[in-house]
C-alpha cells in the first residue's frame, strides 16, 4: 500500500521550476518589445519589470519562498490576523458613517442601517455634521449595549464625549455601552491646525477604564495623512507616531500599559489599490506589535483597525464606478484583517449621500461577508509571497518614517514644523503628476469620460472643519476641466470640440482615433472626426491628426496645411514625430492635464 506524503507537492508532476529559466524566457520578450538586448545580463531582468511604490518599496514582478516567508495566524507579531468569535457579523463590526445635519434624518438612516446589516455606528457631531446637543435624540431606540457608537466631533469632543456618557448612565448602561468616544487631538491638529487637549483626552480614556469598561476614548486617525496626498508609510508612520503620543499622555495619566493600549483604536483608509491596502493593514499591526514590545504591554496587544474606503479616490464625474472602487477597498479592508469597516456611499463626493447610496454601501459589506464568505478564512492574504513581502517592506518604510517623526519631537512638533506637510506635499506631487500623465488611470474620469451623463442631484453637505493638511482628490485636476466645460456649454449651448483629422482606412487610424477621443474627452472636449478636407465644416478650431507612423511619413505634412488653411488655430498629431505644421503630439505618457489646458484656452473656454 502506498502511503500518501504528509505533504501534497502540487507540481510535483513538472520539472522544478527555476529562476533563472524564467529570467530567460522574460528576457526573450523583453527582446522583442525592446527593453532589453542580447547583452542585458539575466541579473538585470527583473529589474526592468520592478516598479517602485511611492514609499520607496520595489514591487518586483516575481515572488518565491525566499522573499518572506509568513508568520503564523494569530500570534506575534500579529500580520497574519485572527478575529476572536463573536466580533462585528462573521469576521468584522459592520459600521456606518451619519453625518446629516437633522437629527430625525440621521436617526432614522441610523435605525435603517442597525435593521439591514450594519453593526456600529459612526456619528460625526458638531462642525459638518449632527449638532452635540441632539445626540440623544439621535441615539433614540439605539441599544448601545448591542450597537457600539463611534463619535467624531473634532474640537467638541469633549462636550459630545459627556453627553454620551450621561446618556449611557441614564439608560444603566454604563458597563456595557461600547464603541470610542472619539479623542483624537494630535487628528484634530492634522486636520484644522488647532490642537485639542491631550488633558482632556487622557482624562475620557481614565474615565472609560474606571467606569465604561467596553468604551475606548482615543481615535488615532491616519485619514487626515491620506486625505493630503500621503503614501501608505506616510500615513502608518504618522499613525504610529500619534499612538505613541496617546500612549505618553495616558500613562502619564496614571493609566498602566496594558490599559493604555487598550483605549486605542486606529483608522486608516483602504483604496482601490487592492494589494497596497492589504499590506497596509498587515503593517499597521506589525508596527504596533514592535510598539507594544518595546513599551512591555502584554502579549496580544495587537491593534484594532478601523478601515474606511478612500475619500481621496472617489469622483464627482461617473459616480456610480465609486461602488467599484468600494467593493474592491472593502474587500482589501476584510482581507487584510480589519476589526471594522466603513463604505462611504458611491454619491459622497456630491452631497449627502441618499437611502439607495448608504444601501449600496452597506449590502457591499453584506455581500462580502455572506455570499462570498469572505470572512470565514483566517488571513486569505496569508502564505502569498507578493503580500508577505510587500507588507514588510511597508512596515519598514513606515517604521522609518515614524522614527523620523520621533526624531523631531513627536508627531505635534511635526505637524508645527511642516515637516509633516512637506513630506505628504512631495508624494502628493510624484502621485499627481502621475495621473495626470495617465499612469494611473481613473476609470470614467481620466479614462473612458461620460460628456452625455446626468450626474444625481444631492442635498448640500455642510463643510468639514480645514485650515491644517490639505485635503485632496485624485480626479480634482481632471474634474476642474470638466467643470470648465460644462460652464462653456451652458453659456454657449455647445462644448468645446476637437476635430479629429484621420488618415488613411478605418483599420489604420482608429487605435490613435480612440486614443485621442478618450484624451480630449477626459477635459469635457467634444470630438468629429472625418477626412481634414471636412474640417472647416466641423465647428472646432482646433484639430488632432490620427493615423499610422508610416501614413504620416507620408501625408502629415499635406494634412497639416490642409487643416492650417481651413481655419485650425492648433494642429496635434497623435503619436511622436516631427513633420511641417504640426504644433504637438498626443501619445501615451504625455501630460494630458496640460494638453487639456492648452487645448480648452486655445477654444477660448475661460477659467
Amino acid at each position: 500500500m502506498t502511503v500518501p506524503p504528509e505533504e501534497l507537492e502540487l507540481a510535483a508532476a513538472f520539472p522544478p521550476a527555476e529562476r533563472g529559466r524564467w529570467r530567460e524566457m522574460v528576457k526573450g520578450v523583453l527582446r522583442r518589445s525592446g527593453a532589453a538586448t542580447d547583452d542585458t545580463p539575466l541579473d538585470e531582468i527583473e529589474g526592468l519589470l520592478t516598479r517602485v511604490s511611492y514609499d520607496g518599496v520595489p514591487i518586483a514582478a516575481l515572488y518565491t519562498r525566499d522573499e518572506a516567508p509568513p508568520g503564523r495566524p494569530g500570534l506575534a507579531p500579529y500580520v497574519r490576523e485572527v478575529r476572536p468569535e463573536g466580533e462585528g457579523v462573521a469576521g468584522w463590526d459592520v459600521r456606518q458613517r451619519h453625518a446629516h445635519p437633522d437629527p430625525a434624518v440621521t436617526r432614522e438612516a441610523i435605525l435603517a442601517d442597525l435593521e439591514n446589516g450594519a453593526t456600529s455606528v459612526w456619528l460625526r457631531l458638531g462642525d459638518g455634521g449632527v449638532p452635540v446637543r441632539a445626540l440623544p435624540d439621535v441615539l433614540r431606540g439605539v441599544l448601545l449595549d448591542l450597537a457600539p457608537v463611534v463619535l467624531d466631533a473634532g474640537a467638541a469632543t469633549a462636550e459630545a464625549a459627556e453627553v454620551f456618557l450621561a446618556l449611557a448612565a441614564e439608560r444603566g448602561n454604563a458597563a456595557d455601552a461600547s464603541g470610542n468616544l472619539g479623542a483624537d487631538p494630535l487628528g484634530l491638529a492634522a486636520r484644522t491646525g488647532a490642537p485639542g487637549s491631550m488633558d482632556e483626552a487622557a482624562a475620557l480614556a481614565v474615565r472609560c477604564v474606571r467606569e465604561f469598561p467596553r468604551l475606548r476614548a482615543i481615535t488615532v486617525d491616519g485619514t487626515p495623512y491620506h486625505d493630503a496626498g500621503g503614501s501608505d508609510a506616510e500615513e502608518l508612520g504618522a499613525a504610529v507616531a500619534a499612538g505613541v503620543g496617546y500612549l505618553r499622555a495616558l500613562t502619564g495619566a496614571g493609566l498602566s500599559v496594558d490599559e493604555a493600549f487598550g483605549q486605542l483604536e486606529f483608522r486608516l483608509a483602504v483604496n482601490a489599490d487592492q494589494f497596497g491596502s492589504i499590506a497596509k493593514l498587515r503593517a499597521m499591526r506589525r508596527l504596533w506589535t514592535r510598539v507594544a514590545e518595546v513599551s512591555g504591554a502584554a502579549e496580544g496587544a495587537a491593534a484594532r483597525i478601523h478601515a474606511v474606503t478612500s475619500a481621496a479616490m472617489m469622483t464627482r464625474r461617473d459616480p456610480w464606478v465609486n461602488m467599484l472602487r468600494t467593493t474592491i477597498a472593502a474587500f482589501a479592508a476584510g482581507t487584510g484583517g480589519a476589526d471594522a469597516v466603513t463604505v462611504q456611499p458611491f454619491d459622497a463626493r456630491l452631497g449627502l449621500p441618499d437611502g439607495f447610496a448608504r444601501r449600496i454601501a452597506r449590502n457591499t459589506q453584506t455581500l462580502l461577508l455572506e455570499e462570498s464568505s469572505l470572512a470565514r478564512v483566517v488571513d486569505p492574504a496569508g502564505g502569498s509571497w507578493y503580500a508577505e513581502s510587500r507588507t514588510e517592506g511597508l512596515a519598514q518604510a513606515a517604521w522609518t518614517w515614524f522614527t523620523e517623526i520621533e526624531k523631531a519631537g513627536g508627531l505635534a512638533a511635526a505637524l508645527d514644523s511642516g515637516l509633516v506637510a512637506d513630506r505628504l506635499a512631495a508624494t502628493w506631487a510624484k502621485r499627481r503628476g502621475d495621473i495626470a500623465r495617465r499612469r494611473a488611470p481613473l476609470t470614467g474620469v481620466s479614462e473612458f469620460p461620460n460628456l452625455a451623463e446626468t450626474l444625481p442631484e444631492r442635498d448640500e453637505a455642510p463643510p468639514g472643519p480645514g485650515g491644517g493638511l490639505p485635503v485632496v482628490t485624485y480626479a480634482q485636476d481632471f474634474e476642474a476641466l470638466r467643470d470648465r466645460s460644462d460652464a462653456h456649454a451652458a453659456a454657449t449651448g455647445a462644448r468645446p470640440r476637437v476635430f479629429l483629422a484621420t488618415l488613411g482606412p478605418i483599420a489604420v487610424h482608429t487605435a490613435r482615433a480612440s486614443f485621442a477621443a478618450n484624451l480630449f474627452q477626459a477635459g469635457g472636449i467634444e470630438t468629429v472626426g472625418g477626412a481634414p478636407e471636412e474640417f472647416g465644416a466641423s465647428g472646432a478650431a482646433v484639430a488632432c491628426i490620427c493615423s499610422s507612423d508610416r501614413l504620416y511619413e507620408e501625408r502629415a505634412a499635406d494634412a497639416a496645411r490642409i487643416l492650417r488653411e481651413a481655419g485650425a488655430v492648433k494642429v496635434w498629431l497623435a503619436g511622436k514625430g516631427t513633420y511641417e505644421g504640426v504644433d504637438d503630439h498626443v501619445h501615451a505618457g504625455c501630460d494630458a492635464v496640460g494638453v487639456l489646458e492648452t487645448t480648452l484656452h486655445d477654444l477660448g473656454v475661460s477659467e
